[in-house]
């Protein structure tokens, strides 16, 4: 059985499955939804899903991947690399407003993945776990360019500010959370000690 992966460009076929899971699993569940669903929008037979993608596991590992470079590349065209790094962590914020307007309806992906796959094994979880590591480290090396001594501390508070910006957004219906963090996010690294 084969796998798609980063390195293999997808099939017609395979790209249509992925499309098709990344709605379902998004917008249904990764849990409530078979692969007779997914080989039905998709229009193909599940044996062409298996062929693909080798099993549901392998299947929500490549639909998370896609999710996170997507979140990624977002993310990135919207940080300046010429602005101040003050100004990019700022920005990380404005960034997350705008997905939560266009991407995040439901509240986190890497999120509610990790909720739904109960197994710790899962590949699906590390996926998800990478993500958050890289958004702190992200977080991480923005505060060191932008001259915090500590950009570690500085660092975690950002993540749990944006975290709870899409916590806020999702479940307490607060449309304007980011903006909200993102005003907090500049008081705190005032206090950490960020050059105006």
């Amino acid at each position: 059985m084969g796998s798609a992966t980063a390195e293999q460009p997808l099939t017609p076929a395979a790209r249509r499955v992925l499309d098709v899971a990344t709605d379902l699993f998004y917008t249904r569940g990764i849990n409530t939804v078979g692969m007779e669903l997914v080989a039905e929008r998709a229009g193909v037979t599940k044996k062409t899903i298996y062929d693909r993608f080798g099993s549901k596991q392998q299947l929500v590992v490549a639909y998370l991947r896609a999710r996170d470079t997507r979140w990624r590349d977002f993310l990135g065209a919207r940080l300046d690399p010429r602005a101040a790094a003050r100004d990019r962590l700022l920005a990380t914020f404005d960034a997350l407003g705008e997905w939560m307007d266009q991407e995040n309806q439901r509240g986190c992906a890497m999120v509610n993945a990790y909720a739904e796959l109960s197994d710790p094994e899962h590949p699906g979880r590390a996926v998800a776990r990478e993500q958050k590591l890289w958004l702190r480290k992200l977080y991480t090396e923005l505060a060191r360019e932008a001259g915090t001594a500590e950009p570690e501390p500085l660092a975690d508070v950002l993540s749990m500010l944006h975290e709870g910006a899409v916590v806020a957004r999702n479940v307490s219906g607060a449309a304007d959370a980011a903006r909200t963090a993102r005003e907090a996010a500049r008081t705190l690294m005032t206090a950490h000690g960020v050059p105006q």
